[in-house]
């Protein structure tokens, strides 16, 4: 039997207990970001071997709420890399136990950046899409990453034709 693990693949599946519930009695946004920033984060770093940080995160689509008591599965791909960044992709599938019912409750793309000990950004390894389906994770990603830096670039000169006014 083989137990080959891909390393740019990564689940992790945690039942939602009473303390992230929010005052609707619903999971709170908050406890799910910050799950999906800890598999963003070992998806990455088990990839790239290294330490890594998050740079910036995506797209954060919550369209399912989530109760307590539900089984919520995070399904992370390392869709692209460049010399130091990843981009990590999370889906998130809740599970209701009762109802033995699976729904797609969340999704977003997190990237993130491989760092050496003195905090430094290092290169990480190639991806090599070999898949349709990492194929098509990978093409998508490299729009978004286009839009990232387009959206950056109009930012910087958003801000040069608006200085902030001085303090008084």
């Amino acid at each position: 039997m083989s137990t080959e693990l891909k390393s740019h693949q990564l689940t992790m599946t945690v039942l939602m207990t009473p303390d992230m519930a929010n005052f609707s009695g619903k999971v709170h946004g908050g406890a799910v970001l910050r799950l999906l920033d800890q598999v963003a984060y070992a998806c990455a770093s088990r990839y790239a071997g290294r330490y890594v940080v998050t740079l910036s995160v995506d797209q954060v689509m919550f369209r399912q709420p989530i109760a307590v008591g539900e089984l919520v599965t995070f399904l992370a791909s390392v869709n692209y890399t460049g010399t130091s960044s990843m981009e990590i992709g999370v889906k998130v599938v809740a599970e209701d136990i009762l109802e033995r019912s699976v729904r797609h409750a969340n999704s977003c793309f997190f990237t993130m950046v491989a760092v050496d000990d003195e905090g430094r950004p290092t290169p990480v390894p190639a991806l090599q899409p070999t898949s349709s389906d990492e194929q098509r994770r990978h093409a998508a990603a490299l729009l978004r990453r286009q839009l990232r830096q387009e959206m950056e670039q109009r930012h910087r000169e958003l801000l040069a034709s608006n200085p902030p006014a001085p303090e008084a």
